[in-house]
């Protein structure tokens, strides 16, 4: 994917937030507070993870000023605007970029983890811990904040999600509700698996171990993989087998937005 240009996205969904109000002007007020007070994607996505937090447990403090400066550091913004337009112009049951942003667990769920692996590759890890604990009782995804995650990520429903401190999730991959990327009683050290570029792990597939599933690669629902994947083909099963190629006119959310179509 193409690096996002997350100035471009912000200000599309700061104008579908105008048009929103100009629509329902009952909801000027919670959209000048999520997206138009907001002058830029770090500042809104910090506000939106702070609020959360706060949410969740009124004796935090108001993270939204340190977050800020931490998405903007780490190239969180433009991470997160990736995912923002992957699932906006990838996924026909989002309607725009604004619902993204303001509606789906599995981006909120994303960003909040970056947030936490950035503390944590700081060396604060207590606090990045923490920020993982709060994310898996808002959002009931429980990623290790010392997973690494690429970006243009569709993480749809999201609910259910558990990733291992050494699981690499590369760029452009889709995952469902139920997916763990876990670690087997047999490896210590890097035990986790590496999902590679563009590839779909449908709902509660379980993938175990130091493997790699490979690029393009699908994991059927309900699948559970103990060895690696070869890239552009399908697995299935419980263990999984691989089981034929992926057919060109595949249809899950796999490719980048900007090669596909909704309809």
């Amino acid at each position: 994917m193409d690096n996002i240009d997350h100035t471009t996205i912000w200000q599309t969904i700061r104008d579908e937030a105008d048009a929103e109000c100009q629509g329902r002007p009952g909801m000027q007020r919670y959209f000048d507070s999520t997206v138009l007070s907001h002058a830029t994607y770090a500042d809104g996505l910090a506000s939106q993870m702070a609020a959360e937090l706060v949410r969740l447990d009124s004796t935090l403090p108001d993270f939204a000023d340190e977050f800020s400066q931490v998405i903007q550091r780490d190239g969180i913004d433009a991470c997160a605007a990736a995912d923002v337009h992957k699932v906006a112009t990838s996924n026909p049951a989002c309607p725009n970029a604004l619902t993204a942003f303001l509606s789906f667990r599995g981006i909120q769920a994303i960003q909040l983890h970056r947030i936490a692996h950035a503390y944590w590759m700081a060396g604060e890890r207590t606090f990045a811990v923490l920020l993982q604990n709060w994310g898996a009782k808002l959002y009931n995804v429980d990623i290790h904040p010392a997973a690494r995650l690429g970006k243009g990520l569709f993480v749809d429903h999201a609910m259910g999600i558990v990733i291992g401190e050494t699981a690499v999730v590369e760029d452009n991959v889709s995952m469902w509700h139920g997916v763990t990327l876990g670690s087997t009683f047999s490896e210590a050290g890097d035990r986790h698996p590496k999902i590679r570029q563009g590839a779909t792990l449908a709902a509660h597939a379980v993938i175990l171990g130091n493997i790699e599933i490979g690029e393009g690669a699908v994991i059927a629902a309900g699948s559970v993989v103990r060895s690696s994947i070869p890239a552009g083909m399908v697995a299935a099963g419980i263990p999984a087998k691989v089981i034929k190629a992926v057919s060109e006119t595949y249809a899950a959310i796999t490719a980048p937005a900007t090669t596909r179509t909704n309809g």
